[in-house]
């Protein structure tokens, strides 16, 4: 009887391992994250146990989702920033490749649940001056929260993208409707990490006076899950995509006073 080496095992379970990371995000995106680990497995052409060997849980392989999908948007922003001079372009470009990537279907919630702080001290104190925060409820409340030290601490303060935008801290990973349990410190990190670098994106803009001053970054991440409608047919929804985000792209834009 043949026995199959370590090192072919190794390479087995990395296949495994990448089609079923292929398969959750092609699923999840077509269908959301309330997609059952059954479709994942079939997409991915293995036993649903072999799914739940490398994510024992639904929740795991979903944070697992939104952690590479966050990071992956972050990465798209700091593109367009870097290799852009003009700062239309630079947001716009950052745009059109987060909806054609259809990272709108796959955005983290804890990332959408922003909220903007209506003290009116906070919306006065300028783009710089508020630091952000994580909220520590899970009732969806966009309260801040003290920052703690330490390595399993929450993300500590930092240059906040927009004034009064707080993060609000739930798990990507609770697809039923309920609050979900605290995310991994991780997972807030890389949420922190694309509001900051979006929120360049958007001061640049609004700065140059491109962009319409009352735009947010939640308004610039809302634009990119609203523009990745999900289609049945590939290339109708590509074509829906572009079309919509060139109209709000328009909708973006500051206008001269008339």
């Amino acid at each position: 009887m043949h026995i199959q080496g370590s090192s072919t095992l190794r390479v087995d379970a990395q296949r495994n391992l990448e089609h079923v990371l292929r398969a959750a995000r092609e699923v999840f995106g077509e269908l959301g994250y309330g997609a059952p680990m059954e479709d994942v497995a079939r997409r991915a052409r293995v036993g649903v146990g072999t799914v739940y060997r490398r994510f024992p849980s639904k929740d795991v392989l979903v944070r697992r989702i939104a952690e590479e999908e966050t990071a992956r948007l972050t990465d798209q922003a700091r593109a367009a920033l870097g290799q852009e001079e003009e700062p239309w372009s630079a947001l716009s470009r950052f745009l059109r490749t987060s909806v054609a990537s259809g990272a709108g279907r796959l955005l983290p919630p804890q990332v959408l649940r922003v909220g903007v702080d209506a003290e009116p001290e906070a919306a006065a104190a300028g783009s710089g001056a508020a630091s952000g925060a994580v909220s520590g409820t899970d009732s969806g409340a966009a309260t801040p929260a003290a920052p703690a030290a330490g390595p399993a601490g929450r993300v500590p303060h930092q240059r906040n993208p927009q004034p009064g935008l707080r993060l609000v801290e739930q798990s990507p990973a609770r697809t039923d409707g309920a609050a979900g349990p605290a995310g991994d410190p991780g997972d807030d990190a890389g949420a922190a990490a694309l509001l900051e670098v979006v929120g360049q994106l958007v001061d640049r803009a609004r700065a140059a006076g491109e962009l319409r001053g009352d735009v947010t970054v939640a308004d610039v991440l809302l634009v990119i899950a609203t523009a990745a409608p999900s289609l049945p047919d590939a290339a109708h929804q590509q074509a829906a995509s572009a079309r919509l985000l060139d109209i709000l792209l328009e909708g973006l834009r500051s206008r001269p006073v008339t």
